[in-house]
């Protein structure tokens, strides 16, 4: 039923837009696309898990603003935050009851992005707005600061900077830099730039907002090149290995078990922070092993794994955790 729901949909469309409904060849593009994800959503399994909220305590008189992004420390439990209320730090790491453990960085931040914990257990922080990364201790002591810079002067958004950070074997650093740039910059363990390479497109090795990256085991660099609606491939060495194409809107991406990839997205043809799914993949296929549904709106902006096979994303100010039952 779904392939035929799909196949009439593709059909109709062009028809539609000659008669009266004005669709652009774009907006066709990503209406067919978004059928062609839904198709696929419909094919695989729902995952047999209970959304559950992570509530955050926060001290009397603070409060959160957008949740960024999290970050989940395997050793310990730990969930770490970013925020971007101005009634709260940006950095936030709470215990699986939610109770703050610490929290830092006031001031550090114009659009704090991204969090990722390094295999140490350092708290590495992107910001949007600055182009700029930031690493701590887990104690919140400044370790290094990298200032990515090569933004244009002039952009239309206060989001013109990099968005996320991976690491790879030998202290490889890798940033996306995806707001008004389009590429992707390797650094050294102590902030020196070694390379870049991408350009503004939909071409192998272009993008068009990359948003998030990960590094598995394979030393394979996943892209979620956003706005394309896909997810790509290089080598350590920007080499272009291929693509997990007919995504929608990808936001975010976090490695899973067993060569999973776990990927939040929603349509392509519906506005930015639309619901959407958390989205289980083969790595190497791209095939949709599962989903969790997300029906509310601001989700989505970042992923990360609880571990047997739990993913957690956020939600507006709330973090949520879809639970085994």
């Amino acid at each position: 039923m779904y392939l035929r729901k799909l196949l009439i949909a593709l059909i109709c469309l062009p028809f539609f837009a000659q008669h009266g409904s004005a669709l652009t060849p774009a907006e066709i593009e990503a209406a067919q696309a978004a059928a062609r994800l839904r198709a696929m959503i419909e094919t695989a399994p729902k995952l047999l898990l209970e959304e559950t909220n992570l509530v955050v305590k926060l001290p009397k008189g603070q409060e959160l603003g957008m949740v960024s992004w999290i970050a989940r420390d395997p050793k310990t439990g730990v969930t770490w935050l970013l925020q971007r209320g101005d009634k709260a730090d940006p950095v936030i790491a709470v215990d699986q009851e939610g109770r703050v453990l610490h929290s830092f960085g006031k001031g550090l931040y114009k659009i704090p992005h991204a969090i990722r914990l390094d295999p140490e257990g350092n708290v590495w922080t992107v910001d949007a707005a600055s182009s700029t990364v930031i690493k701590f201790s887990p104690r919140g002591e400044k370790l290094l600061h990298i200032d990515v810079g090569g933004q244009p002067e002039t952009t239309d958004s206060a989001f013109r900077g990099a968005t996320d950070i991976t690491f790879a074997p030998k202290g490889r650093i890798f940033i996306s830099d995806g707001y008004a740039n389009a590429r992707m910059l390797e650094y050294t363990a102590d902030g020196r730039k070694v390379r870049e390479w991408g350009s503004a497109g939909t071409g192998p090795g272009q993008f068009h907002l990359p948003h998030s990256i990960v590094v598995d085991e394979n030393n394979i660099l996943y892209v979620a090149d956003r706005e394309n609606g896909r997810i790509e491939k290089f080598d350590l060495d920007g080499k272009f290995l291929g693509e997990i194409p007919n995504l929608g809107r990808t936001y975010s991406l976090k490695l899973g078990a067993n060569g999973t990839l776990w990927a939040g997205m929603q349509q392509l043809n519906e506005p930015a922070g639309s619901p959407g799914w958390v989205v289980k993949l083969d790595r190497k296929t791209g095939k949709i092993l599962g989903y969790v549904p997300v029906t509310e709106n601001k989700g989505l902006h970042s992923v990360e794994d609880a571990g047997n096979g739990q993913p957690m994303t956020d939600v507006g100010n709330r973090i949520v955790w879809f639970k085994s039952h």
